[in-house]
C-alpha cells in the first residue's frame, strides 16, 4: 500500500526558534520539532509495508513470544540542510546541532525567510562493531518543497546544503522521550528481527522524532536501518 507523509509546519523567526527550543529540558532537545495537525504533503514519501516478526530469546525460554512490527519505506531524496557534530556523545551533539537548524529554518539565512519546520527531522548515527555509537552525528533537515529549487543560503558556516538520493529503510517505531540508549536498543531489536530476511548497512542508521518537547504522551520516535 502506498502512502504519503503529511507535513507539519510552523513559521518562526530565528530568535523565536531559540526561545522555543529552550522551553524543553536539555535532554529532550533531540525531539525538537514544531507540530501542527494536517498540512501539505512533504518531501518525505514512503511505501508502507508492515511486517511482523517474533523473536526474543528470553521470551522463548518462558514460552512467551514478543512481536516486533516494522515497516519498509522508500524515503524521497532532495536538498537537505545538514549539521555535523563530532567528538561529542550523541545527546550532547544534538543539543548543539538542533538550535542551529532551528535558527536556519526560522529565518537566519541570506533571505531572512522563515521556511517552517517539517517532520520528521532525522539524524544519522554511526555505530561501532559492538553496536555502541561513535561520537559523531549528522542532522538532516529536508528543505520544504517550495524552497527545494532555490534554498536560502545559511549564514552559519556549520550548516551545509546537500543533495541526498532517495533511500529505502526499515523503520521501527517506539514512544517516550528518546535518548541515545533508547535508539541503540531499538536499532539492535530491529536488526535482530531482520536477520535472515533483509540486509542493512552496518556503518550508519537514522534516528527520528516527530514531537515537540512539551508533549508528554503519545510520542513517536523511530530508528531507520538503511537497506543495503
Amino acid at each position: 500500500m502506498g502512502w504519503r507523509g503529511k507535513e507539519a509546519r510552523i513559521s518562526i523567526s530565528g530568535d523565536a526558534a531559540i526561545r522555543w527550543v529552550s522551553q524543553g529540558r536539555d535532554d529532550r532537545l533531540n525531539l525538537v520539532h514544531a507540530v501542527r495537525a494536517g498540512g501539505r504533503g512533504s518531501g518525505w514519501r514512503a511505501k508502507k509495508k508492515r511486517k511482523k516478526h517474533e523473536r526474543n530469546p528470553e521470551a522463548w525460554k518462558s514460552g512467551a513470544q514478543e512481536e516486533v512490527s516494522y515497516e519498509e519505506r522508500t524515503c524521497e531524496g532532495g536538498r537537505f540542510a545538514t549539521v555535523e557534530v563530532t567528538d561529542k556523545p550523541v545527546d550532547e551533539g544534538l543539543r548543539e546541532a538542533m538550535p542551529k537548524v532551528m535558527k536556519y529554518v526560522g529565518g537566519t539565512n541570506d533571505k531572512g525567510i522563515g521556511m517552517g519546520m517539517t517532520v520528521p527531522v532525522s539524524f544519522a548515527v554511526f555505530p561501532g562493531d559492538d553496536g555502541s555509537l561513535q561520537k559523531k552525528l549528522k542532522v538532516w533537515f529536508r528543505i520544504p518543497n517550495q524552497f527545494q529549487s532555490n534554498p536560502p543560503v545559511p549564514t552559519d558556516d556549520s550548516i551545509k546544503i546537500e543533495e541526498r538520493e532517495s533511500i529505502t529503510v526499515y523503520s521501527l517505531q517506539f514512544g517516550g522521550y528518546a535518548k541515545e540508549a533508547d535508539y541503540v536498543a531499538h536499532a539492535a531489536q530491529l536488526r535482530t528481527a531482520l536477520e535472515g530476511t533483509a540486509t542493512c548497512r552496518s556503518d550508519i542508521y537514522f534516528c527520528t522524532g516527530y514531537d515537540p518537547p512539551m508533549k508528554p504522551y503519545g510520542r513517536r520516535n523511530e530508528v531507520w536501518l538503511v537497506k543495503a
